[in-house]
């Protein structure tokens, strides 16, 4: 039996193939996890919103610009929409044609094998991790989205939930 060659790829092989510089705003496909829990989670979800082209809608709270500027390891500038009114924003996402999408565990949820890549302009919209999006935003979705799971837990923390979701309205998945 003989071995497979396996040839990994150099950064400069990566610089090659990637785009020349950071974007300012992508505007067609943002993740917004609102009601933040744990300020790790805001820069790790910052660095895939990067690796696939999305940008990241926040609240305005005090310690958010201080999370997000201990997770962004990345040296070019990141794209992030802050938002002082979850609901008010949403509603004039929806408003402006733009599909607002929840993930959340509810009935006629799509199976995240089974959500289509965003073809126009996407919300994504991420929960508390303990409470999941509020009633009064779940009003404002299109539709929802469900991400599967067997073990014991009812939830991802908004990190993993962001990243799968995003990879997935990326056409990357």
């Amino acid at each position: 039996m003989s071995a497979r060659s396996i040839r990994v790829s150099t950064r400069g092989d990566l610089r090659r193939v990637r785009r020349r510089r950071s974007h300012r705003c992508w505007d067609h496909l943002i993740v917004a996890p609102l009601w933040p829990l744990h300020g790790a989670n805001l820069g790790t979800l910052l660095r895939t919103c990067d690796a696939v082209g999305a940008c990241l809608a926040v609240p305005r709270h005090p310690w958010v610009p201080e999370a997000l500027a201990r997770g962004n390891t990345l040296r070019g500038r990141s794209c992030v929409h802050w938002v002082n009114d979850p609901s008010r924003w949403l509603a004039g996402q929806a408003e402006q044609g733009t599909r607002v999408l929840g993930v959340e565990l509810a009935e006629n949820a799509v199976r995240l094998a089974d959500l289509p890549m965003a073809r126009g302009r996407t919300v994504a919209v991420l929960g508390h991790e303990q409470s999941g999006i509020p009633p009064e935003a779940v009003d404002l979705l299109h539709e929802v989205v469900e991400i599967p799971m067997i073990g014991a837990g009812a939830s991802l923390n908004v990190a993993v939930a962001g990243s799968l979701i995003l990879y997935k309205l990326a056409g990357m998945s």
